[in-house]
């Protein structure tokens, strides 16, 4: 089974947010047609058979169709002034994930859809039991994008701390974290291409590891009050490493884990477990 990388969904997530659409009431929507061109659909009549399939599983659901699926019929021009219906659809988040259930699963970007849809349709904190239903897929992409949220807020924070080298504020937090490893070293060792970014080829338990690092240092910048750039790289350091002794703490083989994760990908590239 072929492994996603999460900038290959990060990717296509620009994508699905690109087409979204806010109404006057401030609730989000996707038109049909233009979901159809995301999902790399060429005919209408292909894709409208595919919403007929995620209709059928809502109503399946007991759920009404109604609220998921308006109708947004258009006239369009056909040229020489003539014009044509149009049939088209207004969907929820909830429509775009059943149609990407329904969709071609042939089709590389429908997997990606039913990934992003299916975690962006739960709640954004969720609870443990439903967190250990997701797939590691679903996992990944759901630390990941926690992690990307989390980067952003510590820089807020480490900027109002006195950081302006970012990249050695970042490194020190990894280094404390991967035992003297820079951002360039866990790359070379993970077998990364130039720019390939790290923390899109971890494992949901590593990036869940650098979520509490992240999370505890802007927790820690912003208690102790600190308001210099070495306090802020020192404070990382010292984070990463109180999260790398918990880890070890856990077990032995735990920490081992991060190293491996590579290894993990190929081998589930191969269809090995």
């Amino acid at each position: 089974m072929e492994v996603k990388k999460l900038k290959d969904i990060d990717k296509n997530n620009a994508s699905f947010e690109d087409i979204k659409h806010i109404d006057e009431n401030g609730v989000e929507f996707w038109y049909a047609r233009e979901l159809q061109s995301v999902l790399d659909y060429k005919e209408w009549r292909k894709f409208d058979g595919v919403i007929q399939r995620a209709i059928k599983a809502c109503e399946n659901s007991n759920i009404n169709t109604s609220d998921h699926f308006v109708g947004a019929d258009k006239m369009v021009s056909i040229g020489s002034g003539a014009t044509r219906k149009q049939i088209d659809y207004k969907l929820t988040r909830y429509a775009c994930y059943l149609i990407a259930q329904n969709g071609d699963s042939r089709k590389k970007v429908i997997a990606l859809a039913q990934t992003y849809f299916a975690v962006q349709t739960r709640k954004q904190e969720i609870s443990e039991s439903e967190y250990r239903l997701l797939t590691e897929d679903e996992k990944r992409f759901y630390q990941r994008d926690l992690t990307r949220k989390g980067n952003y807020s510590l820089n807020q924070t480490a900027k109002k701390a006195g950081v302006k080298n970012f990249d050695k504020f970042h490194n020190a937090g990894y280094k404390g974290l991967y035992n003297g490893e820079t951002a360039d070293d866990i790359a070379k060792r993970k077998g990364l291409r130039y720019r390939e970014d790290i923390l899109d080829n971890m494992c949901s338990e590593e990036l869940a590891a650098n979520l509490f690092r992240i999370t505890q240092t802007e927790s820690r910048l912003k208690r102790d009050k600190v308001a210099t750039e070495k306090k802020a790289c020192d404070t990382h350091n010292k984070i990463g490493k109180i999260v790398r002794k918990a880890i070890k703490e856990a077990g032995r083989n735990y920490a081992r884990r991060f190293a491996n994760a590579k290894e993990k990908f190929k081998a589930a590239r191969k269809g090995k477990h």
